[in-house]
């Protein structure tokens, strides 16, 4: 579970081991990481639970699919890129249902970030324990000089430093990321390369940003984790990342319905709800809970058919919820090679719309089957919060590749797949204290998501897992059954001089 030693245990409400005799039945809305964690947590505990997902495929946006390309090769596409931090504990603490040693990923050695002016940051050799990392990091960036950190507006930096949650999102969730960097005094040419490399991870540019998110953000990757600041990815295609994690599921007893969207959820029936699915053939599931682990359009609209679910405020809350701007993945198979020194994975700054660029074939094993078979590579570009038209921003992405890796110029496009969504929950400033929360005021009603608000210091993927289990927890606890332990990394920061610093200067 780690190796961070100040990694922080929380237990889960005490009970009896398991739901035997109970006969307690859950459908679980969505099959995404949130939802396959409710699911698990509740099914180990004996509860009935049926899982329904309105897509063939599980894992939600970290979920794929196969296509078939103009050579007649069946192989793995997915939305995207998706790191899997060593500090994502509760994330793996799921997998490892399936993958006990979750020997389908491989360690990336590096990830480096580069500019407009060609200037890179990398993560290789860091030191793992804060705040050596950061600093280490800063110290030998080339945009980031002792200059720079002279220059550094140390109290207003400090909430960056003694993050406390919820207490920062209270204090600095009014504010967008670019204003508080801005207050910091953070150097330009830097931010490129750090801040607006993992705000946009968030699929928001960094003025449409809670900078209470952006806070918690760099105490989750840089100063509250002794982890490291390297990650792991998938060696295989996301379509069977997540077989291990079903099979295990259909042992505890779950039943999975994959093409089976929830339409509507009405109270009452034999037990408490009636939950009403679509699918081939429309029907209705009789479940004394329901965990609703849904995107934003999905919630809102499975709320908006429910009418006599919840009361007006949570509903007109739910209502209110938006995504963030559009993003978009091209995977390109090319006819030649990149050069053999090119990473995994690079994050860019500064080179709109390209985000980042993944070279498939240096992990994924399709890819990699295809690239010796043709000769050639599979490369996988990125843009988060597009504001351009698909052409223009399509024909964007493939110019930049070639200015960022030239070797790619000459290459011809043996088969192009182009992904636009626009379904990620938005961060913005003072969302914070109307984000849903787990609870919904409905008992046997409980919500799980990445968008879900949850007081503890996780984002993105953790966060999904980690309402999951909270969710389950919660209905478990109600029915006096134990609940699973979470693992976080601190709470606040770890430098309680600064802590008190800050306190003061408060």
């Amino acid at each position: 579970m780690g190796s961070d030693r100040r990694r922080v245990r929380h237990p889960a409400p005490a009970g009896r081991p398991d739901a035997a005799g109970l006969d307690r039945r859950v459908v679980v809305a969505g099959g995404g990481i949130a939802g396959l964690t409710a699911a698990t947590a509740l099914a180990e505990r004996g509860v009935h639970v049926e899982l329904a997902e309105r897509e063939p495929f599980l894992g939600g946006r970290a979920g794929g699919w196969l296509t078939t390309l103009p050579d007649g090769t069946r192989t793995g596409m997915s939305r995207g890129f998706h790191a899997f931090f060593r500090q994502y504990y509760n994330l793996r603490a799921l997998l490892r249902r399936g993958d006990p040693g979750l020997a389908r990923f491989t360690a990336l050695p590096d990830y480096p970030l580069v500019d407009a002016h060609g200037r890179t940051d990398t993560f290789r050799g860091l030191p793992a324990t804060p705040p050596w990392n950061a600093l280490a990091f800063a110290l030998r960036s080339p945009t980031f000089g002792l200059r720079d950190l002279a220059r550094l507006d140390a109290k207003a930096a400090l909430p960056l430093l003694t993050v406390r949650v919820p207490g920062t999102y209270h204090e600095l969730d009014e504010l967008d990321a670019a204003t508080l960097l801005d207050r910091v005094r953070f150097p330009e040419a830097a931010r490129h390369l750090a801040f607006d490399v993992f705000s946009r991870s968030f699929f928001a540019p960094p003025e449409r940003l809670s900078a209470g998110e952006l806070a918690v953000m760099f105490h989750l990757y840089f100063l509250g984790s002794a982890e490291g600041l390297l990650f792991d990815v998938p060696a295989q295609p996301f379509h069977r990342l997540w077989d291990p994690l079903a099979r295990h599921l259909e042992r505890t007893g779950a039943r999975l319905s994959p093409c089976t969207p929830v339409r509507q959820v009405e109270p009452g029936g034999p037990r408490r709800f009636r939950v009403h699915l679509d699918g081939e053939h429309g029907r209705v599931a009789d479940a004394d809970a329901v965990v609703l682990a849904l995107d934003v359009a999905g919630l809102r609209d499975v709320v908006a058919a429910s009418p006599r679910l919840g009361g007006p405020a949570w509903r007109s809350g739910i209502a209110a919820l938006f995504t963030a701007p559009p993003f978009v993945v091209r995977r390109l198979w090319l006819d030649r090679p990149v050069a053999a020194a090119r990473p995994a994975f690079l994050a860019t700054g500064g080179l709109p719309p390209l985000d980042n660029v993944s070279v498939l074939d240096r992990y994924d094993t399709d890819a990699r089957a295809w690239a010796r078979r043709a000769g050639g590579s599979v490369v996988e570009l990125h843009a988060y919060a597009v504001t351009g038209g698909r052409e223009d921003t399509e024909r964007a992405l493939l110019a930049r590749l070639h200015a960022v890796y030239p070797e790619t110029r000459d290459a011809a496009i043996v088969a192009d797949r182009v992904e636009w969504r626009a379904d990620c929950p938005l961060f913005p400033p003072g969302g914070f204290g109307r984000r849903p929360r787990i609870g919904t005021g409905v008992p046997g009603l409980v919500l799980a998501g990445d968008g879900i608000r949850v007081d503890l210091p996780v984002a993105l993927m953790e966060r999904a897992a980690t309402t999951g289990w909270v969710a389950a927890n919660r209905l478990l606890a109600g029915w006096g059954v134990a609940g699973h332990d979470l693992t976080t990394v601190p709470t606040s920061g770890r430098f309680a001089p600064l802590r008190v610093l800050a306190g003061r200067a408060s």
